[in-house]
C-alpha cells in the first residue's frame, strides 16, 4: 500500500507561542484524520519547563520569557542558531518514535558533515560522545505527539549559561562547532526536514 508522505514545513524565525498554537492546531487535524506534519522553525530566544521542570535550574534567565508546557522533561533554552523540529504525527509508541526521528536527525547530521550523532535513550537526545547535539522532549495525547526535538546549529555558548539544561552539567555540542565552521539554520532544516518526514511516514 502506497502511503502518503508526511509533510514538512520550514517556518523560519517564530515565536514560540504561535508554533505552539500552531501545532495543537495541526493535533486536531490529526485526530480528525491527517496525516500530519513535521514543523521546523527557530525560536527568539525563549526558556522552557517540562512538566518535571524545577525552578532551580534556571540559573540566570534575566529578560528570556520563561514558558512552562506539558512536554516531558526539565528546563530548556531555544534560541537563535537552534533548529526546532516539531513532529505533529500520530505515534506507534514513544520510545520507537524518538528513536526514529532521532536516526533521522542523526543521518542529517552526517550529510552536513557531523559524523557519529547517535540516539541515547538514557539521557534521552542525539548524542555526540558524551555531549548533546539536540535534545528532547513530547507530549502524546490520543497516540499524537507535539513538541519534538531541539537541534544545537550555532547556540551561543553565553545562551547556555542561562539555564542547567535537562537538569544535567552535560557538555554540549553544535553542528558549527564539530564542523569549526560557520552553518545557517537554514541549511540544517533542509537536511532535516525530508529526512524525518521520510522516517515518519516509513513508520506508519
Amino acid at each position: 500500500m502506497t502511503r502518503t508522505p508526511i509533510r514538512w514545513y520550514w517556518l523560519g524565525r517564530a515565536q514560540y507561542r504561535r508554533v505552539w498554537a500552531d501545532q495543537l492546531a495541526l493535533r486536531e487535524r490529526v485526530w480528525a484524520g491527517d496525516d500530519g506534519a513535521v514543523l521546523l522553525c527557530e525560536h527568539p530566544p525563549v526558556i522552557t519547563l517540562g512538566r518535571s521542570a524545577t525552578a532551580a535550574n534556571i540559573l540566570a534567565a534575566g529578560d528570556v520569557p520563561i514558558e512552562r508546557v506539558e512536554r516531558g522533561g526539565e528546563v530548556t533554552y531555544h534560541g537563535p542558531g537552534q533548529l526546532m523540529i516539531y513532529p505533529v504525527v500520530r505515534i506507534p509508541g514513544v520510545v520507537p518514535f524518538l528513536a526514529t526521528v532521532a536516526a533521522a536527525i542523526a543521518q542529517a547530521c552526517a550529510a552536513l558533515g557531523v559524523r557519529g550523532a547517535a540516539w541515547q535513550q538514557k539521557p534521552a537526545g542525539v548524542w555526540c560522545g558524551d555531549r548533546k547535539l539536540a535534545a528532547c522532549g513530547i507530549h502524546v495525547a490520543r497516540d499524537v505527539s507535539v513538541h519534538g526535538f531541539a537541534l544545537d546549529v550555532a547556540t551561543p555558548a553565553a545562551a547556555w549559561a542561562k539555564i542547567r539544561a535537562c537538569g544535567l552539567d552535560a557538555p554540549h555540542a553544535s553542528l558549527a562547532g564539530e564542523l569549526g565552521r560557520a552553518i545557517e539554520v537554514t541549511t540544517a532544516a533542509i537536511e532535516v526536514g525530508p529526512r524525518v518526514a521520510a522516517a515518519l511516514t516509513a513508520m506508519r
